[in-house]
């Protein structure tokens, strides 16, 4: 027996076609159907990838009898947030409010005209963890509608009218931010520094891209002792995340999060916007620094994406899950088992030496590696996260070796032991592709084609451009996803402005069929649908019957970077590259709105610090005309410009610098083109 998730496209919402809940997608028909049958909608909002949506599923969406007191109270509505970004910061913003926290899933029930009365995010079938049972709480919230209906809709009402008050109230606009937040922001980085383990803060550890990013910008910005104390903070994080288990040392990619502050021992989902930022951080930490270790990391995350998460069509799949089969015969899934391993196993696989080799360079232990700190759950028992635990030379002291003799057993060994993996049980892969996401990519393939030299990752971002033009705009209106076909949703203010950032890239990269007049038309676009002008920046909305529910500026660079700030980037490009003012008078309106932000908290808005440094400084335009000759290719390669904006022409195959209204004579030679960054 299906339910009317069945006629869906998303994974996620596929997911929960066969449970006895009688679900339907969020939709007019669902509200009316509430009021028809005076019921509360309860809402469910998750991603296919996501772990806890998987076990509050197990026990509790799968089981008959609390179906039935769900069936019997509310209408019940699931929503992948990756499809609707805009209903999930709807009700995201209520539940942080009232319970001082979030998360997926998110669990709301609203009254028939959508307001929410109660939230949360994962409930246990029954009392525990200090939450209440969930078949508990559904009777009672059913009984409470019934019984003092006039009460619950009187909370509503006063919680969404401070809600949009708040929203409303971010909206302040004022001048400037002083340059003083660059300095504070570095402090702040200072301050919440791990320097022995590299990353920000303790456990859980997030790679939050954004923030080395910008710390790799101030080290050019400052100089200095400065600048030598962010490019030590970022070098020490790269090396660690990449060291650690959070890096997928056979395939290549990173996993969402290290659980704990070791970089050991991470949540295993892979997300496509993960790759996309690292990958552009790992290219760029390479520029500013010469290790070849970041350019090998790059290299390596390109080659997970293509190889496993490329759509035939030519774009990028969302994410693989982090719960799969442990063995072809098991029935339930566990954290991991796709990524980790048994000593055994490793021993069956290779030559003893080998073996002991590998163990000892990847920490591989008997009884496994993880912590019992690392793994409340106890999934991880007997089982290995592969990280690096020993270094070439002292590798190469223990087992009387040279360095050289131990890489090449190395990848000898990664090589058997990855064709090995490919036979387990493969994770759940989201193969939705999402415009925002896509954008992200595009543009990281993009700047790995031109600074590494490699055509066929130009190719691979034309191509998945080339898939998001095709199936995802009309001419007039961008889309938000694609799974056999197109999405219903519109494309959100981040859809439009992470691809607009990666056409940017991608015209840097290779001129291209047009891509810098697609990007300005996407630009005018994002404008008309998204420009929000008493807020001063781009906003999302979530509607219903007609009625707008919440209108939000997002401003916090998380595992995103906020579209506002993406946009006032892109505007100021735009600006240069088309020779157009009200681009960069529209990312200054963007700025001034920020500045509140940015001054009180700037550790949260790194990337909008970032296009406030690129507006104080000026895009510096590098016109790459015809084929310059391979020494001064090469050294505009290897060069971290981050204030370039790069654009390719035809011409006698030299490149042309303009910086403050002014344009140097053409560069033929490597000793012009040094003189010109001196």
């Amino acid at each position: 027996m299906s339910n009317a998730l069945a006629n869906e496209t998303s994974p996620y919402l596929l997911q929960h076609a066969h449970n006895p809940v009688d679900w339907v997608p969020w939709s007019e028909d669902a509200f009316t159907r509430a009021k028809e049958e005076d019921k509360l909608v309860f809402l469910s909002i998750g991603y296919s990838t996501c772990h806890w949506c998987h076990v509050m599923e197990r026990e509790s969406f799968e089981n008959e009898a609390i179906a039935g007191v769900m069936n019997s109270n509310f209408v019940c509505v699931k929503v992948d947030r990756e499809e609707r970004p805009d209903i999930d910061a709807t009700y995201m913003a209520f539940v942080q409010a009232t319970t001082g926290q979030g998360g997926w899933p998110m669990s709301v029930w609203l009254t028939p005209e959508g307001k929410p009365v109660v939230g949360g995010t994962y409930f246990p079938p029954e009392d525990r963890y200090g939450r209440a049972g969930f078949p508990k709480l559904c009777a009672e919230i059913g009984r409470l509608w019934k019984d003092d209906r006039k009460r619950m809709e009187e909370s509503a009402a006063k919680v969404m009218e401070h809600l949009r008050g708040e929203a409303q109230g971010d909206a302040v606009v004022t001048g400037l931010p002083g340059e003083k937040v660059f300095g504070d922001f570095l402090d702040r980085c200072e301050a919440m520094f791990d320097p022995s383990l590299g990353g920000f803060g303790g456990a859980p550890k997030f790679p939050r891209p954004v923030v080395p990013r910008l710390l790799l910008q101030l080290a050019d910005r400052f100089g200095g002792e400065e600048a030598e104390a962010a490019l030590q903070m970022t070098q020490r994080t790269l090396r660690a995340m990449a060291a650690g288990g959070m890096n997928d040392q056979l395939g290549g990619g990173f996993h969402r999060y290290s659980v704990d502050r070791y970089w050991h021992v991470p949540h295993y989902e892979k997300m496509l916007y993960d790759q996309a930022q690292l990958a552009l951080l790992y290219l760029e930490a390479w520029q500013a620094g010469g290790d070849d270790r970041d350019r090998e990391v790059a290299e390596e995350i390109f080659t997970y994406v293509i190889r496993d998460l490329l759509d035939a069509g030519g774009a990028f799949h969302a994410a693989e899950d982090a719960d799969s089969l442990p063995a072809p015969d098991a029935t339930e899934k566990r954290e991991g088992a796709y990524w980790t391993w048994e000593s055994a196993d490793i021993y069956k696989l290779l030559d003893a030496r080998t073996a002991a080799i590998f163990c000892a360079a990847y920490g591989v232990e008997e009884g496994g590696n993880a912590r019992p700190e690392s793994d409340p759950h106890e999934e991880l028992v007997g089982q290995n996260t592969l990280f690096r635990a020993k270094s070439m030379d002292s590798l190469a002291e223990q087992f009387d070796l040279t360095e050289a003799e131990i890489q090449l057993i190395l990848a000898d060994a990664r090589t058997v032991l990855l064709g090995a993996r490919k036979l387990r049980p493969m994770p759940h892969r989201d193969d939705k592709i999402i415009t925002a996401w896509n954008g992200l990519m595009i543009a990281a393939l993009a700047r790995g084609g031109r600074v590494l030299a490699r055509q066929d990752l130009l190719a691979a971002a034309s191509a998945a451009a080339g898939f998001v033009r095709e199936k995802l705009w009309d001419g007039t209106s961008l889309w938000r996803s694609y799974r056999g076909k197109r999405g219903d949703a519109p494309a959100f203010a981040a859809d439009h402005a992470f691809l607009i950032s990666g056409l940017i890239e991608l015209h840097g990269a290779e001129g291209g069929p047009g891509w810098l007049e697609w990007a300005e038309e996407l630009q005018a676009a994002l404008d008309r649908d998204h420009w929000d002008e008493s807020r001063a920046g781009y906003v999302i909305r979530a509607e219903l019957g007609g009625e707008t529910l919440l209108t939000i500026r997002e401003d916090y660079d998380g595992a995103e970077p906020a579209a506002n700030h993406v946009a006032a980037e892109n505007l100021l490009k735009l600006a240069v590259l088309l020779d157009e003012l009200a681009y960069a008078k529209r990312a200054e309106a963007i700025l001034r709105a920020g500045a509140r932000a940015a001054e009180a908290q700037p550790f949260a808005v790194p990337v909008l610090l970032g296009a406030f440094d690129l507006h104080l400084r000026e895009a510096v335009k590098i016109e790459v005309r015809g084929e310059p000759g391979s020494e001064l290719t090469e050294a505009m390669r290897r060069k971290w410009i981050p204030l370039g904006v790069w654009t390719r022409s035809q011409g006698p195959g030299d490149v042309i610098i303009c910086r403050e209204q002014t344009c140097l004579a053409p560069i033929e030679t490597v000793e012009g083109w040094n003189r010109a960054f001196a």
